[in-house]
């Protein structure tokens, strides 16, 4: 594997992902809902209810949770009528992981971005997503529902980087012609970082858990992930076969020729040979269409 330009080389890298994540914080800071379940998670004593209580202020979250546990996205046997009902089903931090991409995309959807279709963009994450759990299922993972955050939050950073630089974004977009992996060595030659780096910082800013934090950042190169190889290799597993696919794919057309990482199979201990991208593919694309309605919705 070929080792990417190293960030060494541009000293002022941290510096300047910082300046980036600042200068959007306003349009993407964590609502006051996620940032009080948050600390009732961390306080280990908080109950189902409590927690409930709390999502229940924001009414608009609440009515998209309970649509989104209801839907065959999850295919349980009975209906779930409240938030409290839904921790004790999930469990708190599945529950919290939904909470994180429902919010996230009100927010991120705030950027100032001319430069792709947007609609597209999160046709792309969410895509990847439910590829990343259902990976993660396969791969016997605990807590497959922060890969379905890690996944539709992979490329958050790119919204940013459009936003904070466009004109450089949109050269580097050309150059690329729609190969994810041509951008991100391209934004590492011209900038010393990635959309992957910036999406990192942001996903520590959201105070994501820091194994998401690392699938974000190294979804590109998951080998040089420290503590979530396994994460950051589903994530980019995920996002290559939703490439591949027809209502997935980053550009405007799928790309089959997409390659996938080799050290993939060693961390997540497949064989490549036994491996059905299309069924994975398929299964992705039988669950797409309800979950978009309920979480790229507009109203």
């Amino acid at each position: 594997m070929q080792q990417p330009e190293s960030h060494a080389t541009h000293d002022l890298a941290p510096d300047l992902i910082e300046e980036i994540v600042d200068d959007v914080a306003y349009l993407v800071s964590p609502p006051d809902v996620c940032v009080k379940v948050f600390d009732l998670i961390e306080s280990n004593d908080a109950s189902a209810r409590e927690i409930g209580d709390v999502i229940s202020h924001d009414p608009s979250l609440t009515a998209r949770l309970l649509r989104l546990v209801n839907s065959s996205y999850f295919n349980f046997p009975r209906r779930i009528d409240t938030i409290s009902r839904a921790v004790t089903v999930l469990g708190v931090r599945e529950l919290y992981s939904l909470v994180i991409a429902v919010t996230a995309i009100r927010s991120f959807s705030n950027l100032p971005v001319k430069l792709v279709n947007i609609d597209t963009f999160w046709r792309h994450s969410l895509y990847s997503g439910i590829i990343a759990r259902n990976l993660a299922r396969q791969c016997r993972i605990l807590h497959p529902e922060r890969l379905f955050v890690g996944g539709l939050l992979h490329d958050i950073g790119s919204l940013a980087l459009y936003a904070r630089q466009p004109e450089l974004m949109r050269d580097l977009l050309l150059v690329s012609d729609g190969d994810e992996a041509i951008l991100h060595q391209a934004e590492l030659a011209e900038l010393g970082f990635s959309h992957a780096d910036v999406g990192g910082a942001l996903a520590e800013r959201w105070h994501l858990p820091e194994a998401m934090c690392e699938a974000i950042r190294y979804h590109h190169i998951p080998a040089y992930a420290a503590s979530a190889r396994i994460e950051a290799a589903i994530v980019h597993l995920a996002e290559t076969l939703a490439n591949r696919s027809e209502i997935g794919a980053f550009a405007e057309s799928a790309a089959p020729e997409t390659p996938i990482d080799p050290v993939v199979w060693e961390i997540l201990e497949l064989r490549a040979e036994d491996f059905d991208a299309a069924a994975v593919i398929g299964e992705a694309g039988n669950q797409f269409t309800d979950t978009a309605g309920l979480l790229l919705a507009r109203a």
